[in-house]
């Protein structure tokens, strides 16, 4: 009886993962096992990191809303407790967008939600020296 190797189906899986490690150095594009256990690695890597994406998306635009309230003189905190307190619902992509593409606009929102809270212009804190 003659031996049964499966060589069509097992090329052709060979193949396919050689194709998709493409690109990559060294023997990861070259090595069917080498290629193959990269292909599992960054795989795993990629489904990760769609979800990291979205977090370090969401704290880039904090960071914005919260450097143009600095430049008033309000906290980040502070401004979004304003916001929910004068109903007004904006999402943190369009203030962070206001903050870099208009920042009028957003002096303007920052005055609404200071006056919607009773807050007033906090001063800019200027450094002394005393000596005791």
């Amino acid at each position: 009886m003659t031996r049964a190797t499966n060589a069509v189906a097992s090329r052709k899986r060979k193949k396919r993962v050689l194709k998709q490690a493409k690109g990559q150095f060294g023997h990861r594009s070259k090595r069917y096992q080498q290629a193959d256990r990269s292909l599992i690695k960054g795989m795993a890597y990629a489904y990760r990191d769609r979800r990291v994406k979205k977090r370090e998306i969401r704290s880039l635009w904090i960071a914005r809303i919260n450097a143009a309230c600095r430049d008033v003189g309000l906290t980040y905190s502070r401004f979004i407790n304003g916001l929910k307190k004068a109903n007004i619902e904006i999402n943190r992509q369009m203030l962070a967008e206001l903050a870099v593409n208009s920042p009028v606009a957003l002096k303007k929102l920052i005055k609404i939600v200071q006056e919607a809270v009773l807050l007033k212009p906090a001063p800019k804190e200027t450094k002394t020296t005393e000596k005791a």
